[in-house]
């Protein structure tokens, strides 16, 4: 007999106003990210990194799963950004600090 999972459905949300974006390799940590019902760490993408503060350095551009430890992502530092499309609201410090990112 053989073993059927069930597909899980992936849906992400366009956040980018526009398709130019400057992004770089940044090492996105594990440390206070909560496994989901499946047991992975995803920090989802749109997530502003380090933390949404004035510490800010730029915007995730995909997924990243950390369940096995810190892994390498894309951090966007220049771009146009829908900001009601984020998963979370830019604090007023990280918007000022994150001053190549444009917020629409």
């Amino acid at each position: 007999m053989p073993y059927v999972k069930p597909i899980e459905k992936f849906q992400r949300v366009n956040f980018l106003a526009s398709s130019k974006v400057q992004a770089f390799t940044y090492l996105v940590s594990d440390v206070g990210v909560t496994a989901d019902a499946n047991g992975k760490k995803i920090v989802k993408a749109g997530t502003i990194l380090p933390a949404n503060d004035a510490t800010a350095e730029g915007i995730l551009y995909t997924d990243v799963d950390v369940t096995n430890g810190p892994q390498p992502g894309s951090l966007i530092v220049e771009a146009y950004i829908l900001e009601d499309r984020l998963p979370t609201v830019p604090d007023a410090a990280a918007k000022t600090t994150l001053k190549e990112i444009k917020f629409r």
